[in-house]
């Protein structure tokens, strides 16, 4: 088994119960394909990098897993067919180092929030308000 690392982007129209439901049933095409799903991790809504088919935001979620090579073409193409997704795009860490890198950020994924660092815009807005008392 292999081990990989899925983003997927979803559309940013559905509301947080519809957002769920579609990372389970991506998590289920995971699993059903023999996957063993590490951790994941939910990056939040955010802004693309340009429009994709009128979306100018999406919502980020990153899966690592591992898996037989062998599923990952029926993977991509189940994520192909699903309209809840705007895009996809499957990682392969193939040798020890990027294994270790693998493991490293799966670790750092099961950190708790509050473990992990501020987002940039928490600490910009942070950073603005301290000019603001000085």
């Amino acid at each position: 088994m292999r081990h990989y690392e899925n983003l997927v982007i979803v559309k940013p129209t559905f509301t947080a119960e519809e957002i769920q439901a579609s990372i389970k049933a991506i998590e289920e095409v995971i699993t059903s394909n023999g996957g063993e799903i590490a951790t994941t991790q939910a990056m939040g809504m955010r802004k693309l990098a340009y429009p994709i088919n009128k979306n100018e935001r999406g919502y980020y979620h990153v899966i690592y897993y591992k898996i037989a090579p062998a599923a990952i073409s029926e993977i991509e193409r189940r994520f192909r067919i699903n309209e809840d997704l705007i895009r996809f795009m499957t990682i392969k860490y193939d040798t020890n180092r990027e294994i270790a890198a693998w493991a490293k950020l799966v670790e750092k994924a099961q950190r708790p929030a509050s473990a992990q660092t501020k987002e940039p815009i928490e600490m910009a807005a942070i950073a603005f308000e301290a000019e603001e008392e000085e």
